[in-house]
C-alpha cells in the first residue's frame, strides 16, 4: 500500500531545495523484495517525487530521474500534472539530489515509466483531492459538488471557481486521503498526447548546464593517464616535461580501487585549464606494470568463446527432448554467430566535478545513478555517505555507460589529495579505451525441421562474459538477467528447447549498454529464424508468425508475462506499413525481426539495396506495443534514435584489444551513422491500456537481424559476424 504524507517543515523543504512555504506532497512505498535481476529491480521506495504548490499558483515538480534526452522530466512531471488537473504551464521542474529519500533514482533498464507511472498518477490525485476538500469547506459545500480544471477548483452549482495557488494554506491543514481517486484514462489532457519537452527552449537557447559547464571558485581542471591495459598500475613517473606546459600546477597519482565502480588509477595532470591538463597528459613519461591482462587477445579470445558455444554448455533451459528432434528432422541446421565488444560513446564524455572541504564532499556530474555515485564517493574518501551531495546535471547521452561512476570517484579523490574544487574531463579516447564495455559473444544454434517444414527442436548455446563479472570475482558463467534477455524467454512454440551457456572469464571491464544481452540474443534468434524459413523454402512472415503459434501466455518468473498475441500484432502491423512482399528490383532486398525486450513488444522491417558491393539503407520500418503510452512525442523519438544507434552498431560497432590495450580511440575508427546514411524510418505506435513498459532500449535490438536478413534477401549472402564494415559493405 502507497502511502502520502503532507511535508511542511521548513528544514525538510530546505534539505531537498525547495523553497519554504506551500503545500507539499511527498510520496512513500513500503519495503519491496528486491528482484534478483538488477537490471529491473524496484527496489525499496522512500519519499519518491515531491509536488510543491506555492499560494502565487506556482507548481513546483521534483525529478528524480536523469535526464539525458530521453524526456524522463518531461514524462514524469506530467503525469502529475494531468492528474492535479495543473496549467503545465505553470510548472517548474527542479532535479534531486542522489539520496535514497527519492527511490530507486537509476535511470536505465528502461523502467522509470513502468515503476514511476503510478505513484506518480497518485501524488497528483492526491493533491487534486485536498485542493478540492480545501475548496469545499471554504465555500462549505460537499465536495463532491466541485472539480479540478486547469489550475482551478470550480463549483458546479453556483459556477464559483478558486485558485489553486489561494487554496495553499487551507490544503496544507488537511489530512492526506488515503486514496485519492484517479483520473478516468479518457479525460487526460497530457499523458497520451504528445507534449512537447519541458526543457526544449533551455537546450535550443544554450542555458541548459551539463556536467563540463560547472564552474566553481578556484576550481581546478585535472586530466588522467590511464594504463593501455585494463587493471594495469603505475610503476613510476615522470613529470618534468609535463610540468613545462603553461597552466599545468601539479602532477599527482592516484590509486586503483579495487571496487565495481572504482576507478581504475593512474598519473593526474592538474591545471588551470582542460587544455593543459590535456596536453601535460600526453607528455607523461610513464612505466606501467601491465598486469596479467597484457595477454588479452580479442582474437584469440573469440576463437576462445566460439569452441565453448560449440560444445556441451551450462544448461539453462530444457524442455523436450532436443536429441530425439534432431534424429528424427528430416532437416537439421546448425549456424555460428559472432558480435565484438561495444562501447557507448555518449557525445558528453565521462566528467565530473567535486569539491572536497573538511569531511564533506559536493560531487556536480552527468550520472545515471547519483545514489551509487554517492555511496562510492563516501567509500573511496573513507567518510560517511551522509556527507556527500550528488547535484546531476544534464546528460549527453549516456547508454549506461553513466550509471558507472567512476568518474565521480576520480574527482572525489583528486579534490581532497589537492584540497581544491577539481572537475576531471575525460577524452574521447579516455572513454573508448578505458569503458565498460559490452559484451563480446559467439553464439551457436542448431535447429530441426520436419517434412513439413515445421521447427521440432531449437538449441540456443551462447557464450560472453558476464556482467556479473563486474560484481563478483571468478563469475565465469552468465546471471539469470542476461538468460531472460532472448535466451530462454522464447516466445516461439517449439516443443523441444534447450538452452546453455558458455564459460567465458572477463578480460576487461563488462557493463551495460542499451538494450544488453537482448543485442546478441536477439541477432542470433533472429537471423537462425530467418534460416529456418529459408530452409524450409517459406515466406519469412508466415514462418515466424507460425513459430510462434497460437495466442498464450508465457510464464515469467517476473509480473509481466509474454503474450504472444501482441508480439504477433507488431509484427503483422509493421509488414503492412512496410508492404511486405511487395515487388522490389535486382539488389533489393527486405528482412524482418521481431523481439520482446523490457517488457515491450517490437518489429522492424529494413529495405535495403546492396549495388556494386555496397549497401545502402532505404527504410526502417518499426511497429511497438509499450502499453500505455505517457509522451508519444517521446515514444517516437526513442524508437527513432533506436534505429540510428543499431545502424552505428551493425555498421561500424567494434572493440578489439592486442596485446590487453583497447586498439579503437575516437570516431575515426568508432564510427557513427553519419546524416547522408539515413534511411527513412517509419514508426508506429500500437494503442493500448495495458502496464506502461520500457521505450528506451526494446528498439535496438531488431535492427540489426532484420538488417542482416534484408540483405540476404537482395544479395542471397548470410553475414553471421558484425560489423559490415569488416566486409567492406559500408
Amino acid at each position: 500500500m502507497r502511502t502520502l504524507q503532507n511535508v511542511s517543515r521548513r528544514n525538510f523543504l530546505k534539505s531537498i531545495g525547495l523553497a519554504s512555504g506551500g503545500l507539499v506532497i511527498a510520496c512513500s512505498f513500503p519495503t519491496s523484495s528486491v528482484a534478483k535481476d538488477i537490471l529491473t529491480n524496484t527496489s525499496t521506495f522512500k519519499p519518491n517525487l515531491f509536488v510543491q504548490l506555492m499560494p502565487n499558483g506556482d507548481l513546483i515538480l521534483i525529478a528524480a530521474r536523469s535526464e539525458m534526452g530521453q524526456g524522463v522530466r518531461t514524462s514524469l512531471t506530467s503525469v502529475i500534472t494531468d492528474e492535479m488537473e495543473a496549467d503545465w504551464q505553470r510548472v517548474t521542474i527542479k532535479q534531486a539530489t542522489g539520496d535514497a529519500k527519492f527511490g530507486n533514482q537509476n535511470t536505465d533498464g528502461s523502467r522509470s515509466i513502468r515503476t514511476m507511472l503510478e505513484p506518480m498518477r497518485q501524488m497528483g490525485a492526491t493533491a487534486r483531492a485536498m485542493l478540492i476538500s480545501a475548496a469545499a469547506q471554504k465555500w462549505h459545500v460537499p465536495e463532491k459538488e466541485c472539480f479540478a480544471l486547469n489550475h482551478f477548483i470550480h463549483h458546479k452549482p453556483s459556477a464559483k471557481k478558486i485558485a489553486f495557488g489561494d487554496l495553499v494554506d487551507k490544503a496544507a491543514t488537511l489530512e492526506i486521503p488515503k486514496k485519492a481517486p484517479l483520473k478516468d484514462p479518457k479525460d487526460f489532457k497530457y499523458i497520451g498526447k504528445g507534449l512537447p519537452s519541458k526543457d526544449v527552449l533551455d537546450y535550443a537557447q544554450g542555458k541548459v548546464k551539463y556536467g563540463m559547464d560547472i564552474r566553481l571558485p578556484n576550481m581546478k581542471f585535472a586530466a588522467i593517464a590511464r594504463c593501455p591495459v585494463t587493471f594495469g598500475t603505475v610503476k613510476s613517473y615522470n613529470s618534468e616535461a609535463a610540468m613545462q606546459v603553461p597552466g599545468v600546477l601539479n602532477v599527482i597519482e592516484i590509486p586503483k580501487i579495487a571496487r565495481p565502480f572504482g576507478p581504475l588509477g593512474g598519473v593526474v595532470v592538474i591545471a588551470s585549464n582542460t587544455w593543459a591538463a590535456f596536453l601535460g597528459k600526453e607528455l607523461l613519461e610513464i612505466k606501467w606494470n601491465y598486469g596479467k591482462n597484457r595477454a588479452y587477445d580479442s582474437d584469440a579470445y573469440m576463437k576462445l568463446l566460439t569452441e565453448h558455444s560449440q560444445n556441451d554448455a551450462l544448461v539453462v533451459l530444457d524442455k523436450g527432448s532436443v536429441s530425439t528432434a534432431f534424429s528424427e528432422a528430416d532437416k537439421v541446421i546448425e549456424s555460428t554467430y559472432q558480435l565484438p565488444h561495444l562501447v557507448h560513446a555518449p557525445m558528453e564524455v565521462p566528467n565530473a566535478t567535486a569539491d572536497f572541504k573538511g569531511s564533506t564532499c559536493v560531487i556536480y556530474a552527468p550520472l545515471q545513478d547519483p545514489q551509487t555515485a554517492r555511496k562510492e564517493v563516501a567509500v573511496g574518501l573513507g567518510i560517511k555517505e551522509s556527507k556527500v551531495t550528488v547535484n546531476v546535471t544534464f546528460l549527453g547521452g549516456g547508454f549506461g555507460r553513466k550509471s558507472k561512476p567512476d568518474f565521480a570517484v576520480e574527482a572525489a579523490i583528486i579534490s581532497k589529495k589537492i584540497n581544491s574544487p577539481v572537475q576531471v574531463v575525460w577524452t574521447r579516447e579516455d572513454d573508448i579505451k578505458h569503458s565498460y564495455y559490452h559484451s563480446v559473444s559467439a553464439q551457436y544454434l542448431k535447429g530441426a525441421v520436419d517434412s513439413k517444414g515445421n521447427v521440432t527442436g531449437w538449441l540456443h548455446r551462447s557464450s560472453f562474459p558476464s556482467i556479473a563479472s563486474t560484481f563478483v570475482k571468478g563469475k565465469n558463467y552468465g546471471a539469470s538477467f542476461e538468460y531472460d534477455m532472448g535466451l530462454i524467454n522464447l516466445a516461439y512454440a517449439i516443443e523441444n528447447v534447450r538452452c546453455e551457456n558458455g564459460q567465458a572469464k572477463a578480460q576487461v571491464r563488462i557493463g551495460w549498454l542499451r538494450s544488453v544481452s537482448n543485442i546478441f540474443h536477439a541477432f542470433a534468434s533472429n537471423v537462425f529464424a530467418d534460416e529456418l524459413a529459408v530452409l524450409s523454402k517459406k515466406d519469412p512472415l508466415k514462418f515466424r508468425l507460425k513459430m510462434i503459434g497460437a495466442d498464450r501466455i508465457i510464464p515469467s518468473n517476473s509480473p509481466y508475462k509474454m503474450d504472444t498475441k501482441r508480439l504477433k500484432n507488431v509484427l503483422t502491423i509493421v509488414a503492412k506499413n512496410a508492404n511486405w512482399g511487395k515487388s522490389l528490383p535486382k539488389g533489393h532486398g527486405m528482412g524482418l525481426a521481431v523481439h520482446y525486450s523490457f517488457y515491450t513488444y517490437v518489429a522492424s522491417v529494413v529495405e535495403v539495396s546492396v549495388m556494386k558491393g555496397k549497401l545502402k539503407v532505404h527504410n526502417i520500418h518499426t511497429a511497438l506495443d509499450c502499453g500505455r503510452v505517457i509522451n508519444t512525442d517521446t515514444v517516437l523519438s526513442q524508437f527513432e534514435g533506436s534505429a540510428v544507434f543499431g545502424l552505428s552498431l551493425s555498421y561500424y560497432g567494434k572493440i578489439t584489444a592486442k596485446e590487453g590495450a583497447i586498439e579503437q580511440s575516437n570516431f575515426d575508427d568508432y564510427r557513427m551513422l553519419r546524416m547522408p546514411d539515413m534511411p527513412n524510418i517509419n514508426v508506429e505506435i500500437v494503442k493500448s491500456d495495458a502496464v506502461s513498459t520500457g521505450v528506451g532500449e526494446p528498439g535496438v535490438p531488431v535492427i540489426a537481424p532484420a538488417l542482416i536478413n534484408a540483405i540476404y534477401q537482395a544479395t542471397g549472402k548470410r553475414y553471421k559476424k558484425l560489423p559490415l564494415a569488416d566486409f567492406d559493405l559500408v
